[in-house]
């Protein structure tokens, strides 16, 4: 799999870090990052997946997926 990447959603940057068999969701803050979210990778769109191990930030398919997880850690209000 890649390194990390940098992901604009929606004007919001986010790092993807693809780890094991899960994708790690986060956001740098005043130079830390702190990570929101990981996933298992197995849980997203095959699309989605082949994105994220090429390292393709642009894909919409990892774009999509990723919306999805910020979303949802809106909504638990992270």
């Amino acid at each position: 799999m890649s390194e990390e990447m940098t992901v604009t959603v929606d004007g919001e940057e986010y790092l993807v870090r693809p780890e094991g068999g899960s994708m790690r969701v986060g956001r740098r803050v005043g130079g830390e990052t702190t990570w929101l979210e990981d996933v298992d990778a197995a849980t997203l769109p095959e699309a989605a997946r082949g994105a994220l191990e090429r390292g393709d930030a642009s894909d919409g398919s990892l774009l999509t997926a990723l919306r999805g997880v910020v979303a949802a850690e809106g909504q638990r209000g992270g």
